[in-house]
């Protein structure tokens, strides 16, 4: 089921299967997600949900059992269930099921909320732990952002910009899709800017930064300065993400609370970095905005 949010002339739709915002169109009239296709990524903007990236070896161990789950976790692939909405925004709860437990032995509460506001949406994700033991998870976004966004311009013509400089190199995925500490690449190098250009992530994948002093990134058009700004405070990780050697017309821009396997972790899930630990009954919540520029 599919449930359209509006503000003004701006406009949104909700996907009741994920739980995602799958367009968000301005006052123009301008899209600004991407909208899928076979050939390139059919995904649009999934929540990562209870984990993010890929497991080592496919699986980690939770309450004392080997769990298998697919990248990026369960929450992507089930509905959602719509439990209130008014005219500019949506919520949205997903929880465990019988198949669900077989991967991730807990039961949760996963509720999503979706709001316009001026100039661009929020969305903001709560976990509650419904079950009777400490439950781990991590959480995470995959905002598919249409680059070019007008006729006549290329991907090379946009850029991110960072809130401040920052000097951190970024982590780099294994050929197996995990991280290294030790495969890391310099891009910032005490600026705020990393120019865009497809032979980067044609060479490697993704650019993932763990610690930046910044609270916001902009996708940007390097004249006009037309785009979007993403803010993702509390956010301990964020990922770029294009497919490589598709050359496809979006950037994936993803605030993380956790990631991929690290290569030498001990496999237990609470061990994982940034895994959130919630206790019986606690709650917590998390989200992110976008505004257009």
């Amino acid at each position: 089921m599919q449930i359209t949010l509006r503000q003004g002339e701006r406009s949104a739709i909700i996907d009741t299967m994920g739980g995602e915002l799958t367009s968000y169109r301005d006052e123009g009239g301008l899209e600004y997600i991407w909208q899928g296709d076979p050939a390139s990524w059919t995904g649009r903007n999934p929540i990562l949900f209870p984990i993010v990236g890929k497991l080592r070896g496919g699986a980690v161990l939770a309450l004392g059992k080997e769990c298998h789950m697919p990248q990026h976790g369960l929450a992507r692939r089930r509905e959602f269930t719509l439990i209130g909405h008014g005219k500019d925004w949506a919520v949205l709860e997903q929880r465990e099921e019988p198949d669900t437990v077989k991967a991730f032995p807990f039961p949760y509460l996963l509720r999503v909320r979706q709001e316009l506001k001026e100039n661009g949406f929020t969305t903001t994700a709560t976990v509650v732990n419904t079950g009777p033991e400490d439950m781990p998870f991590c959480l995470g976004a995959h905002t598919a952002f249409r680059c070019p966004q007008r006729p006549g311009e290329s991907f090379g013509d946009y850029e991110l910009v960072f809130d401040q400089s920052e000097d951190l190199p970024a982590l780099l995925p294994t050929a197996d899709g995990l991280l290294s500490r030790d495969k890391t690449m310099p891009c910032l190098d005490g600026t705020d800017t990393i120019p865009l250009d497809y032979a980067v992530f044609d060479r490697v994948d993704t650019l993932t930064f763990e610690g930046l002093r910044s609270h916001g990134v902009s996708l940007r058009q390097r004249n006009g300065g037309r785009g979007v700004r993403v803010d993702f405070t509390g956010w301990p990780m964020l990922a770029f993400w294009t497919p490589p050697g598709k050359h496809a017309p979006f950037l994936c821009i993803e605030p993380w609370h956790g990631c991929a396997a690290f290569e030498d972790e001990t496999g237990r899930f609470e061990d994982k970095p940034y895994a959130v630990l919630l206790r019986p009954g606690e709650e917590w919540s998390l989200g992110y905005s976008v505004t257009t520029l």
